[in-house]
């Protein structure tokens, strides 16, 4: 590896732990600055996304819904009613997370999708199909795009943990009701609207995707201000016998620990293998 290189490598790494040790703002977006800037191709960045999501989702199912059983709190799709003392299911949590993404200035967009799902508004599109089948029968993501030309990467939703299986089977509006731990019962869904990503705009994409999750977790911790009963937040985890949820910094800081390795690993990976040429520029001049 060049000196140039090295450096560049160096400094990335440095980003990538700001990125996750201090979970800055998003990166300001400068037309000037992208035009000479590496680019990743997207799905690379969708990589380093998923395992943000993979991680949040994960940890929110067993140590927040898990636990928060074991300690009393209760969980359902009808969370969000004024009168309901409830959290979000899992499915819930991601798609709070996409929700809070779309309001930050990157353009990518998360979906869980599904070819029998529960709510009609969750059904792939016809065009999507054959990549889900593909995906239900390798169990790998698949890369491809949308009919609009928006990059897209669909990874398996498998069916974890017996309380999501139940709940699948036993809905009302389910269209299946046969579902099996080990399923694939959907895909998690990501899109942005070009097939490669300046260096800035991937670290950015990755801040916004902390903050959102950041966001989604503490939508819950604020319906649970407002229970008759009440649940501690502070340094703590639910577990039987105790009551309590943990902040939103410290939900996160497991999150990152989490996620950090392979994100990491994902970002400072291009700058390896970076050919000067037309396609992928240096990261410095």
């Amino acid at each position: 590896m060049t000196t140039l290189r090295i450096i560049v490598a160096g400094g990335f790494l440095a980003l990538c732990i700001y990125l996750f040790v201090s979970a800055p703002a998003p990166l300001p977006q400068d037309d000037q600055a992208r035009a000479g800037a590496c680019f990743y191709d997207t799905r690379e960045v969708f990589e380093a996304l998923n395992a943000i999501n993979d991680a949040a989702r994960g940890i929110y199912t067993a140590r927040i819904v898990g636990g928060g059983v074991k300690a009393g709190l209760k969980f359902g799709e009808d969370w969000e009613e004024p009168d309901v003392d409830k959290g979000p299911l899992p499915a819930l949590f991601l798609r709070l997370t996409a929700a809070r993404l779309e309001t930050k200035p990157q353009e990518i967009g998360l979906y869980l999708g599904s070819d029998a799902p529960i709510n009609a508004s969750n059904l792939f599109a016809s065009t999507q199909e054959a990549d889900f089948a593909q995906l239900k029968a390798t169990r790998a993501p698949v890369f491809s795009e949308t009919e609009d030309g928006r990059a897209l990467a669909m990874y398996p939703d498998i069916a974890g943990v017996a309380p999501c299986v139940t709940c699948h089977n036993e809905h009302p509006d389910s269209p299946k009701t046969d579902w099996k731990l080990g399923d694939v019962m959907g895909a998690t869904t990501w899109t942005y609207p070009e097939s490669k990503i300046a260096a800035q705009d991937a670290l950015a994409s990755v801040s916004a995707m902390l903050s959102a999750t950041q966001e989604a977790y503490e939508l819950y911790l604020s319906k649970v201000a407002g229970f008759p009963e009440a649940v501690p937040v502070a340094d703590m985890w639910p577990s039987e016998g105790q009551r309590g949820l943990p902040s939103g910094p410290i939900f996160m800081e497991v999150v990152r620990q989490a996620a950090s390795p392979e994100v990491t690993q994902i970002l400072v990976s291009r700058v390896k293998a970076i050919e000067f040429n037309e396609d992928f520029k240096p990261c410095s001049h």
